[in-house]
């Protein structure tokens, strides 16, 4: 049973609850023993945010590889796309040495003021697939 402003509130089985979507909103009504004892409208919410990497699969895997071997990372250490180069332990030099590799193994050139824009695996697989696309 629920409480609404001092009184009380029966709630029937979902086969008794009527929505109905109108101009985005949604109205949302209650039966109780076939009337209308509660009604009242929600305004839309927007989608919840999802943050996804825009390169390619392959491209993080080989920057995962990349990171693990310039930090010198166990193989029991995780190492995803998320992975921030600071939380595995790199310093700025490391970040240097981490794009400098890329670099090599993709044959582009990553410009500075790209390179400090870079903070994650994702960031830079992205990039990387930017430089390759406008490489090509």
């Amino acid at each position: 049973m629920a409480s609404i402003a001092g009184s009380s509130l029966s709630m029937q089985p979902r086969s008794t609850l009527a929505t109905t979507r109108a101009s985005g909103l949604r109205l949302i009504s209650f039966m109780n023993q076939g009337r209308n004892s509660l009604s009242f409208s929600l305004r839309p919410t927007p989608a919840r945010l999802r943050i996804s990497c825009a390169a390619k699969p392959e491209t993080v895997d080989k920057v995962c590889e990349i990171v693990r071997k310039q930090l010198a990372l166990p193989s029991d250490k995780p190492v995803t796309g998320e992975s921030k180069f600071s939380d595995l332990g790199a310093d700025s030099l490391d970040t240097v040495e981490i794009v400098m590799g890329l670099e090599e193994e993709f044959g582009i050139t990553v410009e500075e003021d790209n390179a400090s824009t870079i903070s994650t695996v994702d960031d830079a697989a992205a990039l990387i697939d930017k430089l390759c696309s406008e490489k090509a």
